[in-house]
């Protein structure tokens, strides 16, 4: 499997290993599934995987840190995120995560971009992960906090990455404006980009990605499949996008480009997977992985041969804008 670098000097494969699924998204998995998962991703040649106290409240770093703990350490590229700390909950016994996260709620997630949380927030990832070192530390959704991410959260990453706690700093986000700050004004590495630069749409062609190469910072693309629409070779009349319903003009999109697919005996997940990755700022699709099965048809997908032709097409009929 191919990697990109980043300036940092982190290489991430082209496929990378999303694991808030080990965190028991939507529904649980067991350990042994998880670990499976995990021991695929690895045969396959996947060597760059991420994660986020947010997961499970902390179960999928758990888990993924155990993993990957007999794995020569320089063999791999690890991310988690920050901003959120894991703190008792004091909710009642038998209360349960609600978002998202099939787990029991005996933590729970408070804010905190201060230099001191961001600080003891990259400390706790590492006692979760058994780990004595994190390649990447994002900060995690900070779309309502923009001044103090700022001001205090961006600058902390960069400290502790002058100190070598943390090799590359950046914020994951699904919005480009925000990301697209962080890279003009502070001296980032790496950006997860969630759900914009897709398949179905390219808005951060208007701010971030441009500006990702002139200052030479790397781009995750992650959510490559638009909560689900893409997922399929056909979407679904209630496939969801954006977390929500599929409005009728981006499911109408959506399988006009699963007709080229077609055309071109293609499917749309392994288009939505190869898209981003023809953008040179583009550095790794990151995607969601629970059971090997899954890290099996990611890595199929991945390894796809994509004609050039069938991006003319697509470009020709203004399904999707060049870069």
């Amino acid at each position: 499997m191919l990697s990109r670098t980043l300036r940092s000097g982190a290489a991430l494969t082209e496929l990378g290993f999303g694991a808030a699924q080990l965190g028991n998204l939507y529904r649980p998995t067991s350990d042994d599934e998880a670990r499976a998962a995990v021991d695929s991703a690895w045969a396959a040649g996947i060597r760059y995987f991420d994660t986020a106290p947010h997961y499970g409240l902390g179960l999928s770093e758990r888990r993924l840190g155990e993993a990957l703990r007999e794995r020569p350490r320089d063999e791999f590229v690890l991310s988690t995120k920050v901003g959120r700390r894991l703190v008792p909950s004091g909710y009642p016994e038998g209360t349960m995560d609600d978002q998202g996260f099939a787990v029991p709620a005996t933590l729970r997630r408070e804010w905190d971009l201060s230099r001191d949380g961001i600080r003891r927030s990259v400390e706790e990832s590492l006692e979760r992960l058994g780990l004595a070192r994190v390649d990447i530390a994002y900060l995690h959704d900070p779309d309502d906090r923009g001044p103090q991410a700022h001001a205090e959260a961006i600058p902390a990453l960069i400290e502790l990455r002058e100190e070598g706690l943390v090799g590359a700093v950046g914020a994951g986000m699904n919005q480009s404006a925000m990301p697209a700050e962080f890279v003009a004004r502070h001296d980032v590495d790496v950006i997860m980009l969630a759900g914009r630069y897709t398949l179905l749409e390219q808005g951060a062609l208007d701010d971030l990605l441009p500006l990702a190469v002139e200052r030479g910072v790397g781009i995750v693309a992650a959510a490559v499949y638009n909560s689900g629409l893409l997922s399929k070779p056909r979407p679904a009349a209630d496939a969801t996008y954006d977390y929500g319903p599929a409005p009728a003009d981006v499911l109408a999109r959506a399988n006009a480009i699963a007709d080229v697919c077609e055309e071109f005996g293609l499917t749309l997940p392994e288009a939505a997977v190869a898209f981003p990755l023809r953008h040179p700022a583009v550095v790794s699709v990151v995607v969601g992985m629970r059971t090997a099965d899954q890290v099996t048809s990611s890595a199929e997908r991945y390894g796809a041969t994509i004609p050039d032709g069938f991006w003319r097409a697509l470009s020709e009929r203004g399904l999707v804008r060049d870069a």
